[in-house]
């Protein structure tokens, strides 16, 4: 892999970014559709670019979304495996074969682009201060509902090294949930500043509105001149 394990985390968590769905309700590979004139998959680069994870790893079923890791820099992992538990599988195991002591790892879905960075890194610190069982803990990502208390859990997910047994040898077909609803008890809500990060893009019209949400977001440099609506770490043109 072109990036190296980093070692210098008392609680080295690492991620694996979800790159092979078949993207049925699309139509086509999301991965590569045009948001904010580059491709989709290019915000999940973005947010992962952080020296708070050991390591990263885009898993695909894609030789495009290969091709752009590669030219990225990003390690990737191409694949032909039909299920959701191997990817999750295989992920994994490519993480701890560069950091085998992994304390944690990240799920992380490559088609939620207005996912920030400082909201991956607030999952991370999270699991960096918990004061025991760290290899128990699973942290994931919330949100207050936008009417009334409740909230709403999403992705990304963050297991700590206690579940990779079972991470690893998924019923076929089956994901991360299967370990969340064998224990909910530990699992721990970290809150994300808006509730639009959790959204994803199922179809082309839920791209078109997180597009849209996306303009909203626009800020300009302090420079006064314009610039992207989010601070961007890796080129992806």
């Amino acid at each position: 892999m072109a990036e190296l394990c980093r070692k210098n985390a008392r609680l080295p968590v690492g991620c694996v970014i979800m790159a092979s769905g078949l993207a049925r309700r699309f139509g086509s590979n999301k991965l590569l559709a045009d948001f904010g004139g580059r491709p989709l998959l290019c915000r999940a680069l973005e947010v992962t670019a952080t020296p708070a994870l050991a390591a990263r790893v885009v898993v695909t079923r894609s030789a495009e979304v290969k091709a752009l890791c590669d030219a990225q820099a990003v390690p990737c992992l191409l694949h032909s495996l039909p299920g959701r538990n191997d990817t999750v599988q295989l992920g994994l195991e490519a993480l701890l074969e560069q950091c085998p002591n992994l304390a944690g790892c990240i799920f992380l879905p490559g088609d939620q682009p207005l996912l920030q960075r400082e909201t991956l890194e607030a999952l991370i610190a999270a699991f960096a201060q918990t004061q025991k069982e760290t290899e128990r803990a699973i942290f994931r990502l919330g949100a207050r509902a936008a009417h009334g208390p409740d909230t709403v859990v999403g992705s990304p997910v963050l297991f700590g090294c206690g579940y990779f047994p079972t991470l690893r040898t998924l019923p076929e077909g089956k994901g991360g949930s299967v370990v969340l609803k064998a224990h909910p008890e530990q699992v721990q809500i970290v809150y994300a500043q808006r509730r639009e990060e959790l959204l994803d893009a199922d179809t082309p019209e839920a791209l078109e509105e997180l597009s849209a949400i996306a303009a909203q977001w626009y800020f300009p440099d302090r420079r006064g001149k314009g610039t992207s609506w989010l601070p961007c770490q890796v080129s992806c043109h």
